[in-house]
């Protein structure tokens, strides 16, 4: 069967020439075929040439590449357990899935590691999977098979949790289940702390494992701190800040996350009365903490997941950042964070800036942070770096 083909649209081609993997529907000219969602394409310039190949999706992003030099025939089962090799002998080289003090971590970051479309996290002998694309949710099986095999013992099973991400194809509803085994939750460990993981129900994969390095470095400026972790879910932060601090708060407005928040301080504390959790409103929470607390976490959901919203997605973070800096206490440190793809480090930066000019608190830059390795950025997608964190010093 003849591949289908995908024409560009002249000059179209120059951010895919820089190895840009993302191709957008109103770059494309014409369409010599009639491609179903998650179907592989070639791509060419205007002028003929082959150019790339990938996933190919009906919506603003049409394309997905997966090579800029294999034709779409040589794009099988081989070419993905290649990839996904590479992304597992990364993690070797960079210490993660080696660690005697870790056992969750991410296995694959989408375009970090090539594989644009495809999340998989490591939770304590299971890998969840989670397909952004049609043509990796039709891929699912033999991901999954190749997962196993490429880790062996190590996994016991594989479960895919695509439904939050996509929802449905071609009008068939995405329904999450286990591809390979089966598991209960599990416990896994980060740094010595111990944390129960439950995919089926959590959000995302279940835990968010992207905080890892930022959670180490809360421990060490908690000591004798009264700490507050907005937005807590399951209470990472919270954990790590109760190894030295004086006092911990968990807020979130899920009666399921405080559940698991208040479970996993019982895992590694016991029952300690420095730990309380309140299931609020984030904002209704910080108009009354009237100077209570020493150090205080913003980590919220993604206010702005499409560039239609990035300008409310802004005045959010501001809103917040201005309440947390009204009331923390003077000397006070704060962790401010936004997960939103479409917010850039200097606009998340602007919006801090603005919260303090707003409250007229002299506040220092301390830290200014990101994603860990097993969460990589490639060089030629810079959207990838979705993760952007400060710590500052509040007078």
């Amino acid at each position: 069967m003849e591949r289908v083909k995908l024409i560009l649209k002249s000059g179209k081609e120059k951010s895919v020439k820089r190895f840009h993997p993302w191709i957008f529907s109103g770059a494309i000219k014409t369409v010599a075929g009639n491609p179903a969602d998650g179907d592989i394409v070639d791509v060419f310039d205007n002028q003929g040439n082959f150019l790339a190949s990938g996933h190919y999706q009906r919506g603003t992003i049409a394309v997905r590449i997966l090579s800029f030099s294999a034709p779409s025939s040589e794009i099988n089962d081989d070419f993905f357990k290649k990839q996904l090799s590479n992304a597992l002998s990364y993690r070797k080289a960079v210490g993660i899935s080696t660690s005697p003090n870790l056992n969750a971590f991410r296995l694959v970051h989408g375009e970090g590691d090539n594989l644009p479309g495809l999340v998989i996290d490591y939770y304590n002998g299971v890998a969840v999977m989670q397909s952004h694309s049609a043509g990796f949710y039709r891929r699912r099986h033999s991901i999954a098979r190749i997962v196993a095999d490429l880790l062996g013992d190590e996994v016991k099973a594989v479960y895919d949790k695509s439904s939050s991400t996509l929802r449905s194809i071609a009008g068939t509803e995405i329904i999450d289940n286990y591809l390979i085994g089966h598991s209960d939750p599990v416990i896994v460990t980060e740094n010595g702390f111990k944390f129960k993981i439950d995919w089926t129900t959590g959000q995302k994969t279940g835990f968010f494992i992207d905080q890892r390095d930022n959670r180490k470095l809360l421990g060490s400026l908690s000591e004798g701190k009264k700490v507050l972790n907005m937005f807590g879910y399951t209470g990472g932060f919270s954990v790590y800040a109760m190894q030295n601090a004086a006092q911990v708060h968990t807020v979130d407005s899920s009666a399921t996350a405080i559940d698991l928040a208040d479970e996993n301080i019982h895992l590694n504390f016991g029952n300690d009365h420095r730990h309380q959790s309140f299931k609020a409103d984030a904002f209704d929470f910080l108009n009354n903490i009237h100077d209570k607390y020493d150090l205080i976490i913003l980590d919220p959901p993604a206010f702005a997941k499409h560039n239609n919203s990035l300008d409310n997605a802004l005045q959010g973070y501001k809103k917040i950042n201005i309440k947390a800096m009204q009331h923390i206490r003077r000397g006070g440190i704060l962790f401010t964070f936004s997960c939103s793809q479409v917010v850039s480090k200097e606009e998340f930066r602007k919006s801090v800036f603005a919260a303090a000019a707003n409250v007229g608190r002299n506040v220092r830059i301390m830290h200014q942070l990101s994603q860990p390795p097993d969460h990589p950025v490639s060089i030629y997608h810079p959207e990838s770096e979705y993760l952007k964190g400060l710590v500052v010093h509040v007078e």
